[in-house]
């Protein structure tokens, strides 16, 4: 297929492209007619003829009539997503086919309207769908970047030496960022679904588009502080404030590992000391991460002060390891998954020895792994 034109990526200043497909001539040239005057408009007569046209180029929206000779819009349809899974796909169905027009949506498709479709309705949803499709191209390039730069950041590492502090940071920053940047991807797809659902259904979706815009927003300043923090890292430590460690621990579960059930927390209702909320996060993260894509099924976060020490113990029932094993990955540049990088644990181990604490592993094999930190605490009021 080819890459879709620089000009079509800009956006809104640019035609975005449909496919109108239909094997009644009339209706097919109606519609096309309509949408001409604010879309790039082709057309098909058979859905054959369609599918050799998404092969060559990206379209922003396919509209797809479900009855058709030779092969109708549900295998179509099917074919089409095989081509395209980004493209949207608006269905079009006859009276008395509603239930063939939700088989299509359970197959892929994202709206049916009935046939004739209302022209202004038909010109909003032509448009809806291809913002959406725009927004869903543009993620799964973020994706496939950002995959691709840790590759090949990896393999930069390979080739060269390891031990260099400047790629070893920037490993490690890619390494952070993934996590929190799939929490936007992710989060700001439910708020276009959830959307395109408000004018149709309840104003209570309202307040879910609020919940989920609180997630992206906190999401996305970790990512800033990641960035910011590789880029003054030679200029100056973190600064540090009084920090509640529950606090973070929950926050870590809600906006990195969606609310994940697999993560308990427990202990103390509070916990503070002195340090880098952010930085506290992403020893978590990279710790529940590691428990989680292990295969645990359960991942404990108990904390609680005794004296001066703040502790927190982090226990999972995943396979564990032998006495070799967390030398090497405690070590790190050692990682058992296919795009792993083997650096989330000496992060974990730097980062808590800046707070002034200490890192300890336990684990058997068949038996889980539990990590130590221990943090000095403030002193109550």
């Amino acid at each position: 297929m080819d890459a879709e034109p620089a000009a079509v990526k800009e956006g809104a200043a640019q035609l975005r492209r449909v496919l109108v497909v239909d094997d009644e001539y009339g209706p097919r040239e109606s519609i096309a007619y309509t949408l001409a005057s604010s879309f790039s408009v082709e057309t098909a007569d058979r859905a054959t003829e369609a599918l050799k046209k998404i092969r060559d180029k990206h379209y922003h929206v396919v509209v797809l009539d479900i009855r058709m000779p030779e092969m109708d819009g549900i295998k179509a349809l099917e074919e089409l997503r095989k081509i395209d899974p980004h493209v949207s796909v608006i269905i079009l169905t006859g009276y008395g086919m509603l239930s063939t027009a939700q088989q299509a949506m359970v197959r892929g498709a994202n709206q049916y309207m009935r046939k004739p479709p209302d022209v202004t309705e038909l010109i909003e949803a032509v448009r809806q769908q291809a913002e959406a499709a725009q927004l869903r191209r543009q993620q799964a390039k973020m994706s496939s970047d950002a995959i691709e730069l840790s590759a090949a950041l990896k393999r930069e590492i390979d080739a060269n030496q390891p031990q260099i502090w400047q790629a070893r940071a920037s490993v490690e920053l890619v390494h952070d960022l993934n996590n929190p940047l799939t929490v936007v991807i992710g989060y700001s797809g439910l708020m276009l679904e959830e959307a395109h659902k408000l004018s149709q259904q309840s104003p209570e979706l309202g307040k879910k588009i609020a919940d989920y815009a609180v997630i992206v927003e906190k999401a996305a300043e970790y990512c800033h502080h990641l960035s910011e923090n590789w880029r003054l890292a030679s200029k100056k430590v973190s600064d540090f404030t009084e920090i509640d460690l529950v606090a973070i621990a929950r926050e870590v579960k809600q906006v990195i590992f969606f609310g994940n059930s697999v993560v308990k927390i427990t202990g103390a209702d509070t916990a503070m000391i002195r340090g880098s909320r952010f930085e506290i996060m992403r020893v978590l993260q990279n710790l529940l991460k590691n428990s989680i894509e292990a295969g645990a099924t359960r991942a404990v976060v108990d904390i609680s002060t005794t004296g001066e020490k703040t502790l927190v113990t982090i226990t999972d029932n995943g396979p564990g390891m032998d006495e070799d094993r967390i030398h090497r990955v405690s070590r790190g540049g050692f990682t058992s998954k296919e795009n792993g990088m083997g650096l989330g644990l000496s992060i974990c181990r730097h980062l808590t020895g800046a707070h002034g604490g200490t890192f300890a592993i336990e684990s058997q094999p068949g038996l889980g792994t539990k990590v130590s930190l221990s943090f000095p605490a403030l002193p109550k009021k």
